[in-house]
């Protein structure tokens, strides 16, 4: 079993505006300004803020996952938004309570997160659990959780100026990872990277997440969405991927 450290709302190492965390590699610096500068509307909840400690927590999480995936990913999977009972929760894309344990890294535990279980979550960790090769990084193209207010324990679609404003986001990421940005994914997925650097593919997961990317400048190729009966077509999708 992974250690599951708990925490009781002090995740210091991710401390400061702008820190990354103790998992951080420094190409990461214009990720987390880019995060940082996420405007966040009254209906959505700021999942990284350092001034709470939930956002403390989930930072530090996502700075250990993105250490210890980004690394060597050569695909990045990019969802729409993060749901309430998943990465709210954790501050990993497609990572509900139930997987945290079994991410091959240290994480932090919420004390009272608002589900257990996310069946998103659940199939994509699934899909990936038997990757050769490089493991696919997720992310969300827009980084924070939009609700049907007042209503938090729901989930809401991004609107257009949300999906413009987590570009920046996604674009940093990729540029970290050594896409490049917009000019790095071609409408196949396949990446072009920048001399020297290994190329990125970008994969949409769901319609919804492709046109919200298309949005942003971003095009990628797109695998069903698991939700909605979706979860064989997308695990023989996303396995169809691998390099």
């Amino acid at each position: 079993m992974i250690p599951i450290h708990r925490d009781n709302g002090a995740a210091s190492s991710s401390g400061g505006a702008g820190a990354a965390g103790s998992g951080s590699w420094a190409a990461l610096d214009g990720f987390w300004a880019a995060l940082d500068a996420v405007p966040v509307a009254e209906d959505a909840e700021a999942l990284y803020d350092v001034s709470t400690a939930a956002g403390r927590l989930r930072r530090e999480n996502l700075s250990r996952y993105l250490a210890h995936v980004g690394p060597t990913a050569d695909t990045v999977l990019v969802a729409e938004a993060p749901g309430w009972r998943g990465m709210t929760n954790t501050g990993i894309p497609f990572t509900s309570m139930r997987e945290l344990g079994s991410l091959g890294f240290d994480v932090l535990e919420p004390e009272e997160p608002t589900a257990p279980w996310e069946a998103s979550s659940r199939v994509v960790q699934a899909a990936l659990r038997d990757w050769w090769g490089p493991l696919p990084l997720t992310w969300a193209i827009f980084p924070h959780h939009p609700f049907v207010a007042p209503d938090r324990l729901t989930n809401r679609t991004p609107r257009p100026a949300e999906v413009r404003a987590g570009a920046p986001v996604a674009l940093a990421l990729l540029d970290a990872l050594g896409g490049g940005g917009t000019g790095a994914v071609d409408a196949t997925g396949a990446g072009a990277a920048r001399p020297g650097l290994r190329p990125v593919r970008v994969v949409a997961v769901g319609r919804k997440a492709q046109g919200a990317l298309a949005l942003a400048g971003i095009d990628a190729v797109a695998v069903r969405h698991p939700a909605q009966g979706g979860a064989a077509q997308f695990t023989e999708q996303v396995r169809a991927l691998q390099r």
